[in-house]
């Protein structure tokens, strides 16, 4: 598996850019453990193979599952928030209202992934 991921044309940046979309559409139907126990094994090799930091390829992820939360059909926040929610608020109510915050999730993503140094900078300053 990691060879077919290694194959992917385009460059270590297009490999990037397949396990981040991966994480985010098995986010969107499993739990994260799950996906952990699933991805790690293909992933991490691959990670360490394109010369990319752990570290920050697990904010990477930790980020993918925060949006999988607020994304249908098994967002778990989903339920949560109809669960507080008055009784007029729909569930097709609470799906559209979670766009606004899945698309700031996703430019923070982009920026993380962009400038890594915003989730490299305190754990390099405590190994010194």
């Amino acid at each position: 598996m990691k060879h077919i991921l290694l194959s992917i044309p385009g460059g270590k940046w297009t490999i990037l850019f397949t396990m981040q979309i991966i994480f985010f559409i098995l986010g969107c139907i499993l739990d994260p453990v799950g996906i952990i126990m699933i991805c790690t094994p293909v992933f991490v090799p691959v990670i360490t193979a394109l010369g990319f930091d752990p570290l920050w390829f697990g904010v990477l992820f930790i980020m993918n599952m925060e949006m999988g939360y607020l994304t249908p059909p098994f967002g778990f926040n989903l339920f949560y928030m109809k669960a507080i929610a008055p009784k007029g608020i729909t569930m097709s109510d609470i799906y559209r209202s979670i766009v606004p915050f899945v698309a700031l999730q996703a430019i923070g993503l982009i920026l993380v992934i962009i400038f890594p140094q915003i989730a490299l900078w305190l754990p390099n300053l405590m190994v010194r």
